[in-house]
């Protein structure tokens, strides 16, 4: 308590309100310390788990890579209860990005013991990596994050009127293309023949099937051709509402009602839910 006191975390505040400041914030040196010091356990987890991997090195340091594995598990598990304590709405954290990535990091190693094999999805821990940005107040990196964010959630109902008709278009190439190839050219069925064009509209292109007849190649160029359009729409839809879109700077600061961030240092009240700060 002394070293909070020190550092002016709890001047006036209980202690929820200033674990809620060391936990979810970086503005304040413990937070950017807790901060440090996590971001440091998660890569090193993350490298537990790739050097586990390589039978040579587990062959030899196995037993260890599992005490560390345990031991960081058990301190994000703590971790990921202390975030539910300080924040007032738990629900809504736990339902939230970075609450779902925090509690599916824990999960897999407990999980290890039922079922072999699942304690490498501890990987999963690496997009906690993402709070760095928080930590390095890079505040023009979570600025743009967040222009991001809304241009694709502007998006999403054009993006998604867009997919339905290039799926209308898959299937009635895919349909024509069975018609004309048949099974004699591997185009046994129209679901493959659907899968030929997904393939080929997306200029992927396996090779696995192709057509043989002059009218097929035709179509195939077509289909093609059509392909590069497609790929240039939903990356002219988002660049669009990218322009549109306000560039939000603020600090680290995180709502204790809604959890969601950034905000600016002066701001009084959450700009997302509007519980005051």
């Amino acid at each position: 308590l002394r070293i909070y006191y020190d550092s002016g975390v709890m001047n006036g505040e209980n202690l929820k309100d200033s674990l809620h400041e060391i936990i979810f914030e970086a503005e304040t040196p413990l937070g950017k310390f807790f901060d440090v010091v996590l971001l440091v356990a998660i890569l090193l987890s993350v490298i537990v788990v790739a050097l586990e991997s390589v039978q040579a090195i587990e062959a030899q340091f196995g037993e260890l890579f599992r005490i560390v594995e345990w031991a960081l598990t058990i301190l994000f598990t703590f971790e990921y209860l202390l975030r539910l304590y300080c924040v007032n709405q738990p629900k809504k954290y736990a339902l939230s990005f970075f609450g779902i990535v925090d509690l599916v990091s824990v999960i897999p190693t407990y999980l290890s013991l039922f079922f072999a094999g699942t304690h490498s999805l501890i990987v999963v821990r690496a997009v906690r990596l993402l709070r760095v940005f928080r930590v390095l107040k890079l505040v023009h990196f979570l600025g743009e994050a967040s222009v991001l964010a809304e241009a694709l959630k502007a998006s999403r109902n054009k993006i998604i009127v867009f997919l339905g008709g290039v799926l209308t278009i898959v299937v009635i190439i895919g349909t024509i293309m069975y018609l004309i190839e048949g099974a004699e050219s591997g185009f046994t069925s129209i679901p493959m023949s659907m899968y030929w064009t997904i393939v080929t509209l997306t200029t992927v292109g396996y090779g696995d099937i192709a057509p043989q007849t002059v009218l097929g190649q035709t179509l195939a160029s077509l289909v093609m051709i059509l392909g590069y359009g497609i790929i240039a729409v939903p990356t002219g839809i988002v660049t669009s509402e990218i322009s549109r879109a306000s560039n939000n700077q603020g600090s680290t600061r995180s709502c204790p009602h809604c959890s969601r961030e950034p905000h600016a240092l002066d701001a009084v009240f959450c700009r997302y839910c509007g519980g005051k700060l």
